[in-house]
Formats: C-alpha cells, structure tokens, sequence
C-alpha cells in the first residue's frame, strides 16, 4: 500500500524540552501571543476609527498589521497547545494549512512593503502627481493584489505537495514548513521544484523593486533639508521594518539550510520562528511611535479614557 493512503498525521520533533521547562514557555509565549494581538488591534482599530488616517499610507500599514495577526495565528495556537502535550503530532491536512497560513503570510508581507515602497516613492520623488497616481481604485487594486498574489502562490505550492506520495511523517521543526514536507516525497517532484524556484523569483523581484524604491528615495531626499526630514518621519520606519523583515526571513532560510545536529535545538527553534516573534511587534510599535498622527491619535484615545474614568469615580 502506497505511503501517501496511510499518512493521516505528521510528527513536529522541534519541541524537544522537559514539562518544566514547557509549562514557563508557555506562559510566555501565551503573553506575548497577547501582546502581538494588542499592539497590532491598537493600529488597526486607531487607522480605521480615525478618517484623517484614511489615506495610503495609513490604509497599507493597517494591511500590515491585519496579515501579521493572520500569520501568527497560524503558529501560535498549535505551538500553544503542543506545549502542553507530551506528543507533537498535527494532521495531515491542518499540516498544510498551517504552511500555508504561516508563508502566505510571509509573501504577505514582502508584497505589503513593496506596495509601501511605491507609495512613499511616488509621495516623495513625484508629490505633484501623487493624489492623480494613489486614486481609491488603485488604493484598492495594490491593497487586492498584496493579498491575492501570496496566497495564489502558495496555494498552487501546496496543492502540488499535497498530491505527493510522501514516505515519511517525521518535520524537524515547531511547525509545518512545505520545504520540509516536500523531502519526505518519495519522488522528486519537477513541477513543485518548478513552483518553488518561479515564487523565489517573484519575491526576489518585490526585494528589488523595494530596494530600488529606497536608492532613489535616499538620493532625492538628501537633496533637501525637508527632504531628510520627511524621509526621516515616513520612510525611516518602513525601512526598519522592511532590515527587520529581511533579517528574519534570512534567519529562517539559515535554518532551512545549516539547521542539523550540529545546532542547539534552541538556536534552531529561534532561527524558525524569528520571523513570527520579531516583526508581529516591532512594526506596530515603530510606526506607532515614529508617525505622528498615529501617536496623536493613541495618545488622544488614552486621555478620553483617562477623563471617563475619572469622571465615573466622581460620580460614585
């Protein structure tokens, strides 16, 4: 009988700690699982409450943290609730789902950055043309396609591992990875490695036009006193976030890569799952403290609440 008709479930041998050890991950992982959920609903709820931040800029970072919560809900309920079993195991199929949450929204977020990219290229090398160029329909269409294309490609990188013949059930990680799942094919597959070098291009394309983006943004905006300072306050923090981002995908390559026996099984977990721990937080918070009016606004929410609290004491 062929493997593929018998496999119903994978084994995740990544979490390798003793039940003390699990049980303090776990009530820090539970924490900072709720902080990404704050400091990303903050910004949403702040663009989307306030119509002056109705504008592209604002609308794509909203897009930026609703994909991080997107992600992130891929991994951390599963590796949650792994941490308080004594087995790792995930089905067949939540095993590709999982992949697919988690790298979908990776290509996610590339696509989100080089949509930003754009925008602050035309706000500052072409301010004249800007309300002409960023219409709502074009808004729309960038915010479509940021969407649209991650999840294409990784849906079509997943069905075609779906249908594979797999002779194994052992993933070497916290979670599902379809680069993982592909080596237990009992076949190589020249379609999926077809696939996977096609989405590799893509999204070296959006690194490029991104990092092409910002040559052109640095050498325009050196030119000027104002120039600096409007780099400094719109595009500094997409910057960071777009080093951050690369880090952690580079971190997560590595591991693809060098990660083996050799490693710790702590540094092999941590160069897994950077790309789901740094960046869920660090953007919210980078924009939310460098963009003034997204400050002003959290600042102003924080106040109101202040004075209605203080007027429900006065009342008792």
């Amino acid at each position: 009988m062929d493997n593929v008709s018998v496999l119903t479930f994978f084994i995740l041998s990544g979490l390798n700690y003793t039940a003390q050890h699990r049980t303090i991950l776990f009530v820090l992982t539970l924490l900072y699982y709720s902080l990404i959920w704050i400091v990303n609903a903050v910004l949403i709820v702040t663009i989307i409450v306030d119509r002056k931040l109705h504008e592209p800029m604002y609308i794509f970072l909203c897009n930026l943290c609703v994909n991080a919560l997107y992600g992130t809900t891929g991994f951390y309920p599963k590796f949650l609730m792994d941490l308080l079993s004594a087995t790792h195991v995930i089905s067949y199929t939540e095993c590709f789902l999982q992949s697919f949450v988690i790298y979908s929204s990776a290509g996610g977020d590339l696509s989100i950055l080089a949509v930003m990219a754009y925008d602050r290229y035309v706000a500052l090398c072409k301010p004249l043309m800007y309300h002409s160029v960023m219409t709502r329909q074009r808004i729309l269409m960038l915010v479509a396609l940021s969407w649209l294309l991650p999840l294409n490609c990784m849906f079509i990188n997943t069905i075609t591992i779906f249908q594979s013949k797999l002779c194994g059930s052992n993933i070497p990680k916290l979670y599902c990875a379809n680069s993982l799942i592909s080596r237990l094919a009992c076949s190589t597959s020249i379609v999926n490695n077809s696939i996977v070098y096609f989405n590799i291009a893509f999204y070296c394309g959006h690194f490029i036009l991104i990092i092409w983006s910002y040559m052109y943004l640095i050498r325009t905006c050196l030119k000027s006193k104002e120039g600096r300072s409007k780099f400094m306050q719109t595009c500094l923090p997409h910057l960071i976030s777009l080093l951050n981002f690369g880090f952690a995908v580079l971190f997560d390559l590595m591991y693809s890569r060098f990660g083996s026996s050799t490693l710790s099984q702590s540094l092999q977990n941590f160069m897994a799952i950077e790309f789901l721990l740094i960046p869920p937080v660090m953007n919210p918070l980078i924009y939310g403290l460098n963009l003034t009016k997204i400050r002003k606004r959290i600042l102003g929410f924080s106040r109101a609440k202040r004075k209605l609290l203080d007027k429900v004491d006065r009342s008792r």
